[in-house]
């Protein structure tokens, strides 16, 4: 079972010990980690902290995903950083 509340994205780099991510459903929401795990349990508490912070500046928060994914892709280097 999944236990994040929203989507994740997570990105392959050239160094074969850094992945981004960030949530396609959480604005703003990125981080990175040192494997597929280490962001998965960064993106948890991370998600977590983001919505706390967001309810505290009175910004809107998105609702939680029915079925949230998590994608495992490369890194799109086509966009210019």
């Amino acid at each position: 079972m999944i236990q994040l509340d929203y989507s994740l994205i997570i990105e392959a780099t050239e160094e074969p010990d850094y992945f981004g991510f960030y949530s396609p459903d959480l604005e703003g929401f990125t981080g990175s980690g040192h494997s597929i795990e280490d962001c998965l349990y960064q993106a948890k508490w991370g998600m977590i902290e983001h919505v706390n912070t967001l309810k505290e500046q009175g910004l809107p928060v998105p609702s939680k995903s029915k079925n949230p994914k998590i994608i495992v892709q490369n890194e799109d280097i086509s966009v210019p950083a």
